[in-house]
């Protein structure tokens, strides 16, 4: 975990504020920066704003809520440059790219380590909720194992409705 200070000032006479940031967030925005500098790509302002915001999530996010967020975050960048950022990461190898239906696609980091979750997304609302199950990763790699596939990835998107459209 890597810790932000902002410290308190007199002038605006405010506390401190103190930001958590997961240091695997950071591990993924650096080695996804530094990879990419290696490969002879520019360090363009749009492609980091994504790739920093990416390596933040906790989930998945489409182009639009990247778009949305730059934008409330004062950052100027094209939802163009978004689309453009997000293809070359998926093509790299740096994010997956999930379909949750209707012609949507979100993206989230791929973790060197492996490590990753899957989806529900409700059909009524569009909520997009992540889960682990570890009992469905075993049952995945003896599906590999029946099949004599060599599974390189795999994504889980579980469609339905939410608690709340239940209701």
């Amino acid at each position: 975990m890597l810790t932000i200070l902002i410290p308190a000032t007199i002038i605006e006479s405010r506390p401190a504020i103190v930001i958590a940031v997961p240091t695997r967030s950071t591990q993924w925005i650096d080695a996804t920066l530094e990879s990419l500098r290696t490969k002879g790509h520019r360090d363009g302002s749009a492609r980091r704003a994504v790739i920093e915001l990416l390596g933040l999530q906790d989930c998945c996010l489409t182009a639009q809520e990247i778009f949305d967020m730059l934008r409330d975050a004062n950052e100027t960048v094209g939802i163009a440059s978004i689309y453009r950022t997000l293809e070359q990461l998926t093509r790299e190898g740096f994010v997956q790219r999930i379909d949750v239906g209707a012609g949507v696609s979100r993206f989230e980091p791929i973790h060197a380590d492996g490590e990753h979750h899957h989806h529900l997304v409700c059909e009524d609302c569009g909520k997009v909720e992540a889960f682990a199950d570890d009992q469905l990763e075993r049952a995945l790699r003896r599906v590999e194992g029946q099949t004599g596939y060599s599974v390189a990835g795999h994504d889980v998107v579980l469609r339905g409705a939410c608690r709340d459209c239940v209701k």
